[in-house]
């Protein structure tokens, strides 16, 4: 196993219980929200700051102007005048890229599609579902009615959405920016681990 897989989701798509089962089967990294501790660890933010831009791009300049005092890492005079927001995106790109340095792993989310990209061992995969299939995941994860989980996956995917169209030159979900697309409601989560690991074979023998 030599492949970096990065996995795009949609909200109760269970892209990331898929993610995990990947690693644990093949012994590799897994980074979620892990990644947002190393990413804070190395760049000098508080993970609280990560924690609170991950994956939402905000327009409020005026929180950007504020928050910006309590941000360090980075000395560039260009860097400086970055929103935060920007920053943090900034230095979450920079760990992915040292992750994927280090060898075979998965990353969800974050844009880590983007980050890697014309490297020739990385696969890129989006997970999607029907709509039935991620309300009922959602309504037992987070304990909510039908009508509170629709609304809860209708907001997280459009604030992952606008961020990675946001800071990419691709399109959120458009199977033209991925290698593969997955409808998990048809495969269930250990089908799909299973065609995604049969992909991942033929990948790596090509």
């Amino acid at each position: 196993m030599n492949t970096v897989i990065t996995i795009g989701r949609q909200f109760g798509s269970g892209g990331r219980e898929i993610g995990e089962k990947l690693a644990k089967a093949y012994d590799i990294g897994y980074y979620d929200r892990e990644l947002l501790a190393r990413a804070a660890k190395e760049s000098g933010f508080c993970e609280e700051i990560m924690m609170n831009h991950d994956e939402k791009p905000t327009n409020s300049f005026l929180y950007n102007l504020v928050i910006d005092t309590y941000s360090f890492g980075y000395n560039s005079s260009s860097f400086v005048d970055m929103p935060i927001s920007q920053k943090v995106f900034l230095a979450q790109f920079d760990t992915i890229k040292k992750i994927a340095d280090e060898g075979p792993c998965v990353i969800v989310g974050r844009c880590a599609d983007y980050a890697l990209e014309n490297r020739d061992n990385v696969i890129n995969l989006f997970i999607y579902a029907d709509d039935d299939f991620k309300v009922k995941r959602i309504m037992n994860l987070y304990n909510l009615d039908a009508v509170k989980a629709r609304d809860m996956i209708a907001k997280k995917d459009k604030q992952r959405q606008s961020y990675y169209n946001y800071y990419t030159n691709r399109k959120w979900g458009r199977a033209d920016s991925y290698d593969l697309c997955i409808n998990s409601s048809v495969l269930g989560i250990d089908g799909s681990v299973k065609l995604i690991r049969r992909f991942v074979e033929d990948f790596e023998s090509k």
